[in-house]
């Protein structure tokens, strides 16, 4: 009478092993991740950027926080909340925000391309923290820089100012927001998440706002889908998986998802957005890349 019920537990055991759920997260983070730009490109064809933002991460933090209090973790104390509201105002506000103001006329795998530089950014402001570059995290900066400039010279960039300037503005925001978190008092890591979401919607709507942006039509049923994946797919299953890789692998793994991505969403956005991307932005695709696997291969070695 027992087998049955030992064979149940040794087969749950074995899918709940490492083994198992390490490839797997981390092919949805690479996967997930790097498909979130060309579903932000499709999602935008029917909403507005800044609301569009401004309508996911609230459902998103919602959803989660609820299941999380209903599983019995702490709230946030009102310090956490403040802290969360600054980290959402520059993460979600200016991180993501701007990326989604910026794919109305840069694509998606550019826009990716050149989000990767946020760990450029971060070993910079890092050193405001009194953790200054060592030698071979800034050869991986000025690498990565070099590979912005060259990505600026192609046609994905150099057409749209507007939307490149977003895309720097966003890597800083991101990066800075990154760095800043750290040396304040947050909530667990997934009831972090779920508040910052809750509060992007703060930032996000006030940009919204200021933009004057409204539905003056019904958004298609394209654009509502696409809204729909970054919600479930992009926020929750997504940052799931990268809570569950932080806690369970290397650093340097649990964060290879940003040189990873680029070359995912540029594929995606080529065989599925029918995006054109031209020899010189390759170049500055492979360049950025090497700054940033630099840069994290000399945080691993530290």
């Amino acid at each position: 009478m027992d087998r049955p019920d030992s064979a149940d537990s040794a087969g749950a055991f074995a899918l709940a092993s490492p083994r198992v759920l390490v490839p797997l997260a981390l092919a949805g983070v690479y996967l997930i991740w790097g498909s979130t730009y060309l579903a932000i490109r499709i999602g935008i064809e029917g909403y507005p950027p800044f609301l569009m933002a401004a309508i996911r991460f609230p459902i998103a933090g919602g959803l989660m926080y609820a299941f999380l209090r209903w599983r019995g973790v702490a709230p946030p104390t009102r310090r956490q909340w403040f802290n969360c509201l600054i980290t959402a105002c520059l993460l979600l506000g200016l991180g993501n925000g701007m990326v989604c103001y910026a794919e109305q006329s840069v694509p998606s795998g550019i826009a990716a391309v050149a989000v990767a530089s946020v760990g450029l950014f971060m070993a910079i402001f890092a050193g405001l923290y009194g953790q200054w570059p060592n030698r071979l995290e800034w050869l991986g900066l000025i690498v990565g820089f070099a590979g912005v400039i060259v990505l600026n010279l192609g046609s994905g960039l150099r057409a749209s100012p507007l939307g490149a300037a977003a895309l720097v503005l966003s890597a800083i925001g991101w990066a800075y927001g990154s760095v800043w978190s750290r040396q304040r008092d947050m909530p667990a890591p997934t009831m972090g998440a779920a508040a910052q979401m809750l509060c992007g919607g703060i930032p996000l709507g006030l940009m919204a706002l200021a933009s004057g942006e409204r539905l003056s039509q019904l958004p298609s049923l394209h654009a509502t889908l696409a809204l729909g994946y970054l919600i479930v797919a992009g926020s929750i299953l997504g940052f799931t998986a990268y809570i569950y890789l932080l806690h369970n692998v290397r650093p340097a793994l649990a964060t290879s998802y940003a040189y990873v991505n680029p070359p995912v969403a540029v594929l995606i956005g080529v065989l599925l957005g029918g995006e054109t991307v031209h020899a010189i932005d390759i170049a500055g695709t492979i360049v950025i890349l090497s700054g940033v696997v630099a840069i994290t291969l000399a945080k691993t070695k530290r």
